[in-house]
């Protein structure tokens, strides 16, 4: 398996969506701000995102992609070219029943939406009944996203068993595009009209989605009929897993959930906007690197388990980690020393100003000490679905979430709006610790002698980064705040800056070899 060009495939295109990501949210702080309607927006966005990482990509993906590949290697060892017919029944069945479950969920949901957002913001305390009735609103039409997301991780699943990575991944960037030109043709001098047009077309982005994967799987041979609700024991196994899974893929977006409902209650307004545009930020590594690791390991482990080469899946996952730690590590360590500029040149403008990007910078450098526990869930993980525990993920994740909970309550009256990050940093921590001890300890993952010895020097190459980066940041700031093309070339000078000097630092460390990441990559 070509694992590199692969990531890169998806990363690539997953880091695409990301800056998209980031321009969507420039355009709409810009115009909304961070004030009471930007916080409701984002609150109401907040549910149907979680849910989408804890039932439809996380956990779907997670119970469905091994028994998916299962069934197409069942069917080619009985006989030849019948194993993709036999996957496609599978997902029918699998179809048959998420679908009904699907729109009762929604209906559900948009029925109970009033005692919804009472839970999901603690009675939101600090606001009016007119604006929690105003985020009631914004709940409803954000939360019809669910129904067409979990349909596209159906049909993104058997893309990314098919080697299409390319396709699911590509679908998020339809997400932003949407939003984006909803921003620029249907924007207003009142910030809840804007924010309210951004809910409906959450879910208009939704239905995109579904009709792009739908026909990229027309396209590839991939026609699933709808058929009545078939409960058989391959569809029994899917739903025992989907549980479990649910909390293990979700646990970090279970922990944003309890940060935005406690900054919603307890914090003054604007802090669910500075956490939310912190995240984002801290998203891009993630989105670049985990995303991408996450969605190539976990059918080419799987399919490698299958097949019996347990070597084979041990050096795939231990060249994950290797990946994941040379591309995390100076990303955390940048975004915590250049957090201010970063931000302040990509949202400091229009009704978002210079205390907005302090107070953004603070939750971001929380936020980013984490960054290394984020994404290696993403490589660990992989390593129980794979085999078919579940179980596991989820008591890890679950411990995980208990954490981040304690944790917030210790520190949001300490440290404002820098506590839910720092809580949730902490708690993915805990969860990739417990994760990779399991694993060690049943022989399913051991840090080759490779691994073993380039981390810490990786580890030194990102401080010497850092070190130099900081010294740099007062050269920086006055441009940061300029004119958009002041803006984006000292961006792209502070990151390239960088990117030159981490290079140049591992080299001088040994960290890696020019020949060596040239194997690298062309493996």
């Amino acid at each position: 398996m070509n694992l590199a060009k692969a990531l890169g495939s998806v990363g690539g295109l997953t880091l695409a969506s990301r800056v998209l990501g980031v321009l969507r949210d420039s355009l709409f702080l810009r115009f909304v701000g961070a004030g009471f309607a930007s916080d409701a927006f984002l609150i109401a966005f907040r549910l149907p995102n979680m849910f989408r990482a804890l039932f439809a990509e996380g956990a779907f993906s997670a119970a469905f992609i091994p028994m998916f590949n299962r069934k197409v290697a069942e069917g080619e060892a009985a006989e030849k070219g019948s194993g993709l017919r036999r996957g496609v029944a599978f997902a029918e069945d699998a179809l048959s029943v998420l679908l009904p479950i699907l729109l009762l969920f929604t209906a559900i949901i948009l029925v109970l939406a009033w005692p919804v957002t009472w839970i999901q913001t603690f009675g939101y305390a600090r606001g009016t009944p007119a604006q929690f009735d105003y985020i009631v609103l914004l709940n409803r039409l954000t939360f019809p996203y669910l129904l067409f997301i979990s349909l596209v991780s159906l049909l993104g699943g058997i893309l990314n068993s098919l080697n299409r990575y390319w396709v699911n991944a590509a679908a998020p960037i339809l997400l932003n595009l949407t939003l984006i030109v909803a921003l620029l043709a249907f924007h207003d001098h009142e910030p809840l009209f804007t924010a309210r047009n951004q809910a409906i077309a959450v879910s208009v982005a939704g239905i995109v989605q579904f009709a792009w994967l739908w026909w990229a799987c027309r396209s590839a041979g991939v026609r699933l009929r709808l058929k009545r609700p078939t409960i058989n024991p391959d569809v029994k196994r899917l739903l025992a897993l989907i549980g479990p899974a649910a909390a293990g893929a979700g646990a970090v977006q279970i922990n944003l959930v309890v940060s935005t409902a406690l900054a919603a209650s307890l914090l003054p307004e604007g802090s669910v906007s500075y956490i939310y545009t912190a995240d984002r930020l801290n998203q891009l590594p993630l989105g670049l690197i985990g995303i991408g690791l996450g969605t190539v390991l976990l059918p080419t482990i799987s399919r490698l388990l299958s097949s019996g080469r347990d070597a084979e899946a041990m050096e795939t996952q231990n060249r994950g980690m290797e990946l994941a730690l040379l591309l995390t590590l100076p990303a955390t360590v940048a975004l915590i020393v250049c957090g201010a500029p970063i931000t302040a040149a990509l949202f400091q403008h229009g009704r978002f100003d210079a205390t907005d990007t302090f107070y953004t910078a603070q939750a971001l450098a929380a936020f980013s000490i984490g960054l290394p526990s984020y994404i290696l869930v993403k490589v660990l993980t992989p390593g129980y679905y794979a085999r078919s525990d579940t179980k596991t993920p989820v008591r890890y994740a679950t411990w995980s979430m208990l954490v981040n909970l304690g944790l917030n309550l210790a520190f949001i009256r300490p440290l404002g709006h820098m506590g839910p990050p720092l809580a949730t940093a902490i708690a993915s921590t805990v969860n990739v610790a417990l994760l990779y001890r399991t694993l060690a300890r049943r022989r399913q993952f051991v840090a080759d002698p490779q691994l073993r010895r380039r981390t810490p020097r990786l580890i030194v190459a990102a401080l010497l980064m850092g070190a130099t980066m900081w010294l740099l940041n007062d050269l920086f700031q006055p441009y940061v705040t300029g004119s958009s093309l002041q803006r984006w070339g000292a961006l792209i000078i502070l990151v390239g800056t960088g990117v030159l000097v981490y290079a140049a630092a591992s080299f001088a460390t040994g960290a890696f070899r020019v020949a060596e990441l040239r194997k690298l990559i062309k493996r």
